[in-house]
């Protein structure tokens, strides 16, 4: 194909056929097609979007490209994703706690994109974990554990896996069919047969208003609809970070303390939330009264360790996971209440502090972060502890501490913002 009339045409407003998308993507992932040339491709997507059929096309090229896990043998096969957020760490949370209710989850993560963290950098915090998995492997865990997550290997979606990488190295994360078939392309190919889409609205994620979130969960149902998946949508909150931490090592001490019954209220009410939807989409058992009891009776965080320790994580490094060794503590300027806890700006100060990537596969610090003591609606004196912040040699500490104080707004009165925003229908047909 002639690549740059291709690009010419999409810069111009014009759709592609499928045929052209299957050449282009192709050619990319064949190396006949160099990254300038896609990355100058996806700045025009970002421009004049795609069409939904385009989309679509896109999606199943990108989920084709690989091969795709046939699941059918399997009872009750699920899976989730989240849009992207700030302390966002519901995959370590629900993952385990609905393979403990019945469900087999399979599930395909990414790394970090942006401001937001990814699961699988979060998961080899772990010692030991192992995130690129075989199909065989992927398969025989998920009928020996009930759950497995595993990175774009060079069998699943290979295409999306480069794609993905690319779009974070050049500023083209926002915009939604690149978002969808993103997503899409990779539940497609784990082949699960009922899926939960977390989307995230506001300031800490990709889509700044509940307009953006219902068009995007709308083109992710209709995806799934016409690949016989049973997709559930919630659109959640983020303007504030979801739980007190971001940072890697940092984000699965805390989902150790969700699994256990003893994690924050924001972070345990939209893991049970979004377990709900998607045993119902299943035809499991949703009792939101039972799915809480998992988490206090032992036996989601029993599967937990089960998963963990399949994919080569050490249990005995559980307790002992390393953070960076240096603390810095930001204390409130006044009396009030915390009125304000901007997400975006939380994000960036973690990648400041070597958190997170600035271009294509930068390496991150897992162990640096922050844990913040106070969120909207709490109530502080002048010199109490709004945060502290995880540091190494006090590399990025000045940056991070500048975002962080600026992130923080103190009131005379402020009210915690609804968690859940809404969810969303299944598409009427026709």
């Amino acid at each position: 194909m002639r690549t740059s009339e291709f690009i010419l045409a999409k810069r111009n407003g014009e759709a592609h056929t499928r045929e052209e998308l299957e050449d282009f993507i192709q050619g990319y992932l064949s190396g006949d097609i160099p990254d300038y040339q896609v990355s100058a491709w996806l700045m025009a997507v970002c421009w004049r979007g795609m069409s939904d059929q385009e989309t679509i096309d896109l999606t199943n090229i990108l989920a084709c490209s690989g091969h795709m896990l046939d699941l059918h043998d399997l009872p009750h096969t699920v899976d989730k994703h989240s849009t992207g957020g700030v302390g966002d760490k519901t995959s370590l949370v629900l993952a385990p706690l609905l393979a403990s209710s019945g469900a087999k989850v399979a599930k395909m993560s990414g790394r970090g994109l942006g401001h937001t963290g990814g699961t699988i950098d979060k998961l080899e915090s772990i010692p030991g974990f192992s995130a690129i998995l075989s199909e065989s492997a992927f398969l025989r865990q998920i009928h020996e554990i009930g759950v497995v997550v595993s990175g774009q290997s060079t069998e699943l979606a290979p295409a999306e896996g480069l794609l993905y990488a690319l779009r974070n190295a050049t500023a083209t994360v926002q915009s939604l069919p690149l978002i969808a078939s993103s997503i899409m392309s990779k539940k497609l190919a784990g082949g699960a047969g009922s899926l939960v889409l977390d989307v995230k609205v506001g300031s800490g994620a990709f889509l700044k208003t509940r307009e953006e979130a219902r068009r995007l969960g709308t083109t992710m149902m209709r995806i799934g609809r016409e690949a016989g998946q049973e997709v559930r949508i919630v659109l959640s909150n983020m303007e504030e970070p979801l739980g007190y931490t971001v940072g890697n090592t940092l984000e699965v001490i805390e989902a150790m303390q969700c699994l256990k019954g003893a994690g924050p209220r924001d972070l345990t009410e939209l893991c049970i939330t979004l377990a709900e939807e998607v045993l119902s989409a299943t035809g499991l058992p949703h009792e939101r009264g039972e799915i809480e009891k998992r988490l206090t009776d032992g036996r989601a965080y029993d599967t937990f360790e089960r998963w963990i320790s399949a994919q080569g994580g050490k249990l005995e490094a559980l307790e002992t996971l390393e953070l960076a060794p240096d603390r810095a503590v930001r204390r409130a300027p006044k009396a009030g209440f915390v009125s304000e806890v901007e997400a975006l700006q939380i994000g960036q100060a973690v990648n400041t502090l070597g958190g997170g990537r600035s271009k294509k596969g930068d390496v991150i610090d897992l162990g640096v972060g922050i844990e913040l003591h106070a969120k909207i609606g709490t109530e502080v004196e002048r010199g109490d502890p709004l945060a502290t912040i995880y540091h190494r040699s006090g590399k990025g500490l000045e940056d991070a501490i500048a975002l962080f104080d600026r992130a923080i707004t103190i009131a005379e009165s402020a009210t915690p913002p609804p968690l859940i925003l809404e969810s969303l229908p299944q598409i009427a047909d026709g």
